[in-house]
């Protein structure tokens, strides 16, 4: 198991750009399999989650080549069905969240999926339920073998319908989008999740020859057709590494450039930010973040303590909570953080007080941060990281106190963070992987 060791208390400088979106690109790589023709996407990220559900569509027979950095061609022409129903398919999904995706695009062209109960971050309960749902309306069926954990689902032909879903789930409304495409009829979608990957993802099923309409809503309207064509497609920059990348330059009082950022597609992202008192300007479609001694955390117009939440967008992506939270231990005044999401977020702030934060946690949704305000530094610690974004909040902490941490368990943030510590060693950071 592979572990960071980070010399803390050094300054960045430089200019840094953002990887492609990790979670737009594993929508779409699974869009890849509605369609027997060739579809390239470009700006795909070199990580652990994306490099494991490209080995599964290898495995099931998608041709998959490489064009270049970031640069993926696949054809999806021959599948091997029978390998969906085999116990390494099963383990492979097991382990690897995004492969809840596939059943949508292949109950769609091949009338069949299988789906094992899904891995990622140990977050909570992370329910599938509407997924499920959203193409039983569509009028797939499934059956659940309890002893394999796996449910397997047919459909003899997809035929479109309202649906209103229970909740806005991005990878929900992603795999009942790619579904309807290829439906009989006509699919209306309310209380769709409507994230700027959400937004990509229609926007690539589209140059394949679908028909949607309502892009950026939460009212989507698609049009079944026969088929899908080929495509080239390119995804956005990473929203959660320009958020991290803006903390961890507050975190190290460093002046740092993120170029490329796609900044109308940041939502209210660098508000949030703003409202911890960080200072950045937008240059272009860059953001310049200064160093900065102090910053100091608002307050709401009556005077109450901010508070900043998760929720559906165009609200705050919960991705970036533990950033936000991590980023208020050294500025001034105090921020509530509640995450309404996920139910075990927050539990990755122990480390934190270990370290020397105060921060009181209300219970698993909340946590009151009381800034230090510099005056005080982090003290360094060994630790491990319990999945993505707890680790890159981690590794803020560790790179603004003074002497050497250790994380643990950095597979986790490898799932979500492509070269990192080479990325931030050239900006000045003492990470090295062990």
């Amino acid at each position: 198991m592979a572990s960071f060791i980070i010399d803390g208390g050094h300054r960045l400088c430089g200019s840094i750009t953002p990887q492609g979106a990790k979670n737009e690109v594993l929508q779409e790589i699974c869009a890849t399999l509605l369609t027997d023709e060739e579809v390239t996407i470009e700006n795909i990220p070199e990580i652990a989650d994306v490099s494991n559900l490209i080995q599964q569509l290898m495995n099931m027979g998608v041709a998959v080549s490489k064009n270049g950095p970031g640069s993926y061609t696949f054809q999806a022409r021959s599948i091997n069905m029978d390998y969906l129903e085999s116990d390494e398919y099963i383990d492979g999904c097991a382990r690897l969240r995004g492969s809840v995706m596939f059943i949508g695009p292949l109950l769609a062209r091949f009338g069949r999926a299988t789906l094992s109960t899904p891995g990622g971050d140990k977050i909570g309960r992370r329910r599938v339920d509407t997924h499920l749902l959203g193409l039983q309306k569509l009028g797939a069926t499934f059956h659940h073998i309890e002893e394999k954990g796996i449910y397997c689902m047919k459909a003899d032909k997809l035929k479109g319908c309202y649906m209103l879903l229970d909740e806005a789930s991005v990878t929900g409304t992603a795999n009942i989008i790619m579904a309807a495409t290829l439906a009989e009829g006509t699919t209306t979608i309310y209380n769709a999740a409507c994230e700027p990957y959400i937004q990509q993802l229609c926007r690539m099923l589209c140059k394949m020859g679908a028909r949607i309409s309502g892009i950026a809503s939460n009212l989507i309207t698609i049009e079944g057709v026969k088929s899908l064509g080929g495509c080239r497609h390119r995804a956005l920059p990473d929203m959660i590494e320009v958020g991290s990348f803006i903390g961890m330059a507050a975190m190290t009082q460093s002046e740092i450039t993120i170029k490329d950022v796609s900044f109308g597609n940041l939502g209210i992202i660098p508000e949030s930010f703003r409202r911890l008192g960080v200072q950045f300007e937008q240059r272009g479609d860059d953001i310049f973040i200064p160093a900065q001694e102090h910053y100091e955390i608002e307050s709401f117009l009556d005077g109450s303590i901010m508070s900043i939440s998760d929720a559906p967008w165009p609200g705050l992506t919960p991705d970036l909570l533990s950033v936000l939270l991590v980023t208020a231990i050294q500025a001034k005044g105090s921020v509530l953080i509640h995450q309404k999401m996920f139910e075990s977020r927050l539990f990755f702030v122990d480390k934190l007080i270990d370290m020397g934060a105060q921060i009181l946690l209300c219970d698993p949704h909340r946590a009151v941060v009381i800034g230090h305000d510099r005056r005080f530094k982090l003290r360094p610690r060994s630790m491990s990281s319990p999945d993505i974004r707890a680790g890159i909040a981690l590794l803020i902490a560790a790179m603004s106190a003074e002497g050497q941490s250790r994380i643990d368990n950095i597979d986790q943030i490898d799932r979500g963070y492509q070269n990192l510590e080479q990325r931030l060693n050239q900006l000045g950071a003492k990470i090295t992987r062990s």
